[in-house]
C-alpha cells in the first residue's frame, strides 16, 4: 500500500473534531498531529497533540495542514502564516473578504513553496462551483442562493467572539416565498433582507451586558448588519437541550432561458444532519487534491474553481471514468 497522506489538524472545535472522525473513512490518510491552543482531553487515542505555536517543528512530518479555526479572527492570521510552512486547506467563509485573503495566502504559499486551497466547504465551496457551472450553461438568467434552515458555524463563532458571550448558535432561515418566486421563473430582484433572516441564541456570561451583546451582533458587518436578526438569550441548559445538533443545508437555483424563451431551471440542494462533519469531508477531499498538486510541484493559492475534480477521489482515474462517466 502506498504511503498514507499525513494530515495535520489545526484547531479542535466542531470542525477539527469532524476532520478527525472523517479521516477514519479515508483509508489513504492518517492524522499526523492535532494543534491546539488549549489542553485536550478528547483527542483520538494515540494521536499526538501539540501547541499551535510549535507547528513549525512538524514541517517535515505533515503533508497537508487543515486549518479549522474561525474566519473572523483565526484564519486571517493563520492562513498566511501556515501557508509558509505547509500545504494547507481551509474553509475561510467571509465571502466579501475572500479576494484579499486569497492574495495574502498566495504570496505566503509561494514564499514557502507550498500549495494552499482556500475557502473550501459547501458555501463557499461546492455551492460556488455550482454557481459557476450553472451560469456558464444557462448564460441568460439569474442565480440565487438560499441557506438553511440551519446552523452557520462561521456566524456562530463570530458571536462567541463577542465580549460577554459564553456560548452561542446562529440559525439562517430562508424565505419560502422568495424561493417559490425563483422556481417559478419570475427572476425577482431580491434584497438581502428578503431572502433570509438570522436567529441567534446566546448564553451570556454572568453579569454580562446583554443589550451591548445584542447591539454588537446586529451591527456586525459582513455577518448580521444586512439582515433582519433576532437575538434570544437562553440558559446553558436550554442550549444543551435544544441546540446541540448542527443541521444545515441550502439551495442554489439558476433560472435561465434558451432558444425562443424556453425556461431552464438548474437546482442543487443539500440537507445536512451535521454541518461540521459534511464540511470536514469536503476539506479532506481537497486535502487529497492539495497533496497531489504539491507532488506536481504546483505552488501558491488555489480556490475550488482551480481544482480538477478527478484529483478529489481516492480511486484511480480509469476507475472513475468507467464508473462515473
Amino acid at each position: 500500500m502506498e504511503r498514507k497522506i499525513q494530515i495535520g489538524i489545526c484547531g479542535y472545535g466542531n470542525l477539527g473534531k469532524g476532520v478527525a472522525s472523517e479521516i477514519a473513512k479515508n483509508p489513504d490518510m492518517d492524522i499526523a498531529a492535532i494543534f491546539t491552543r488549549r489542553e485536550l482531553t478528547d483527542a483520538p487515542p494515540g494521536v499526538p497533540v501539540a501547541r499551535v505555536g510549535d507547528a513549525a517543528e512538524w514541517k517535515d512530518r505533515i503533508d497537508v495542514m487543515i486549518l479549522c479555526g474561525g474566519s473572523k479572527s483565526d484564519l486571517p492570521q493563520q492562513g498566511p502564516a501556515f501557508a509558509k510552512l505547509f500545504n494547507t486547506v481551509d474553509s475561510f467563509d467571509t465571502h466579501a473578504r475572500i479576494p484579499g485573503y486569497f492574495a495574502e495566502v498566495d504570496s505566503a504559499a509561494k514564499a514557502g513553496n507550498n500549495i494552499s486551497i482556500i475557502s473550501i466547504g459547501w458555501d463557499p465551496g461546492l455551492f460556488s462551483l455550482i454557481r459557476l457551472y450553472a451560469g456558464a450553461v444557462a448564460s441568460e438568467g439569474a442565480t440565487y442562493t438560499f441557506w438553511g434552515k440551519g446552523v452557520s458555524q462561521g456566524h456562530s463563532e463570530a458571536i462567541r467572539g463577542i465580549e460577554g458571550v459564553e456560548n452561542a448558535i446562529q440559525y439562517t432561515i430562508p424565505s419560502d416565498e422568495a424561493m417559490e418566486r425563483v422556481r417559478n421563473g419570475e427572476n425577482p430582484e431580491l434584497a438581502v433582507r428578503e431572502k433570509h433572516v438570522r436567529e441567534c441564541f446566546v448564553v451570556a456570561a454572568p453579569g454580562a451586558d446583554t443589550k451591548a451583546i445584542e447591539s454588537a451582533i446586529k451591527n456586525m458587518p459582513d455577518y448580521f448588519a444586512d439582515y433582519d436578526t433576532t437575538v434570544r438569550f437562553i440558559t446553558r441548559e436550554e442550549m444543551k437541550k435544544d441546540h446541540a445538533k448542527m443541521t444545515h443545508g441550502g439551495n442554489v437555483i439558476r433560472t435561465g432561458k434558451t432558444g425562443d424563451g424556453n425556461n431552464q431551471v438548474i437546482e442543487f440542494s443539500l440537507k445536512l444532519d451535521s454541518n461540521p462533519e459534511f464540511t470536514s469531508s469536503v476539506l479532506l477531499a481537497y486535502a487529497r487534491a492539495a497533496y497531489r498538486l504539491s507532488a506536481k510541484k504546483e505552488r501558491g493559492a488555489r480556490t475550488i474553481f482551480d481544482i480538477p475534480p478527478i484529483l478529489l477521489a481516492e480511486s484511480d482515474p480509469e476507475d472513475i471514468i468507467t464508473k462515473l462517466l
